[in-house]
């Protein structure tokens, strides 16, 4: 296996304002074949923070994307593995694709891979070390927590954005959490096409055992969010004074609320069952499903002002988000037995004022995280010279830039 550059040395250049992570984990390397705007993307990383700069356009986001499929799921942007394959004018469809990375960890690198093998293939494979392996199996290497513009209007949209920016820290926290909501949709699709078929009545015992399937995962579900929004919130209350709003965090959902309370998930799971055999009528005639923990939202109260987060100003609402996305990165980057989370964060210091901006660079130093971070504008990292890797991408490729 090649050898790579070593980390860049950070101590004693700020305040430090957390102990030293028990672990290390970053990517060395990254490498794109047919993905977005990239025929070959080839990038050899030092392990610390990474700020991309370049025009509208230029792939900035396309790398971070790739970063983000070294999860279970779709990446950041909600693509399916079909969309991202690179396309020239005039096809209809996009090329077979891959991204691989070599992923350090505790100094010891492992190799990462995943893609599609042919154009228009509904799943990609994913393999570790040369091995094809199943998607829950990355947690194991990487964990990753992201900030997107599309998330800007998150406290003014419906809940579900919300459920799906709160899921994304859930997993990043419990990678099981991915598995039991895939489960639970997989289980919530088929009892809808029962429910909803014009054929005839749908089959009693086929709908008992669906919903016994949906009331487990959901059951799962609900403690995953319980424990990871009170651990959250204990992280937030303990960050004492910054540049970022403090908030209140609440899960409105009910099966949620009956875990927060110390509901046993036995006991969840059997009142789920009931509710959702009792709302097949009501369920059948709406065609949707009205019960279970995809109907939950999550609350967010700007702390000192005492106020919703979306009577926020649009710069307050940006900082309490990337507040939750700091105090998540904080608690997951002391955990003893799992990789230290990556920070996806896409055009967000171009949202910050001086100050916010700065103190966002000190404490991805401070926690030893490498951080991909994507701008317009060389001046925005101005802070962050010296300590971090800066990357020119443009059409002719991606460019080291000079650190003097």
């Amino acid at each position: 296996m090649a050898t790579f550059p070593p980390y860049r040395g950070k101590a004693g250049s700020r305040e430090t304002l957390y102990d030293p992570p028990v672990t290390t984990t970053a990517l060395s390397r990254l490498i794109l074949t047919d993905f977005r705007s990239y025929a070959r993307g080839d990038l050899v990383l030092d392990g610390g923070p990474v700020y991309l700069v370049g025009p509208n356009g230029a792939g900035k986001t396309n790398l971070l994307e790739a970063v983000s499929f070294f999860t279970p799921g779709k990446g950041l942007r909600g693509a399916g593995v079909a969309e991202v394959g690179r396309r020239l004018p005039g096809e209809a469809q996009g090329r077979a694709w891959a991204v691989a990375a070599v992923v350090r960890q505790d100094g010891e690198e492992t190799q990462i891979g995943t893609g599609i093998g042919e154009a228009g293939a509904a799943r990609r494979t994913l393999r570790i070390g040369g091995e094809t392996v199943p998607p829950g199996r990355l947690a194991d290497h990487l964990r990753q927590v992201w900030l997107t513009p599309a998330q800007d209007r998150l406290f003014l949209e419906g809940a579900s954005a919300r459920r799906k920016f709160f899921d994304r820290l859930v997993f990043a926290a419990i990678p099981r959490h991915a598995a039991h909501a895939s489960a639970y949709e997989r289980a919530q699709r088929e009892r809808m096409r029962l429910l909803t078929d014009a054929g005839g009545p749908p089959d009693a015992g086929w709908l008992d055992a669906l919903e016994a399937r949906l009331a487990e995962a959901g059951a799962l579900m609900a403690e995953a969010r319980a424990t990871t929004l009170t651990a959250l919130q204990s992280e937030i209350d303990s960050r004492g004074e910054r540049p970022f709003p403090q908030a209140r965090l609440t899960l409105t959902g009910e099966w949620e609320q009956m875990a927060a309370a110390g509901a046993e998930i036995a006991d969840i799971e059997a009142r789920l069952a009931a509710a959702l055999a009792a709302a097949r009528p009501r369920d059948a005639a709406a065609g949707r499903a009205l019960t279970g923990p995809h109907r939950g939202d999550l609350g967010v109260i700007h702390a000192e002002k005492d106020r919703p987060a979306a009577e926020c100003s649009t710069g307050e609402q940006k900082a309490l988000i990337l507040n939750l996305v700091l105090a998540q990165s904080a608690r997951l980057s002391r955990a003893e037995s799992a990789p230290r989370p990556i920070l996806l964060l896409d055009e967000v210091a171009a949202h910050l004022d001086r100050i916010r901006r700065a103190a966002l660079f000190d404490e991805i130093e401070a926690l030893g995280l490498q951080a991909f971070l994507t701008g317009t504008d060389e001046h925005l990292f101005e802070d962050l010279k010296g300590r971090a890797q800066g990357v020119r991408v443009d059409a002719g490729g991606l460019t080291q830039l000079d650190q003097e």
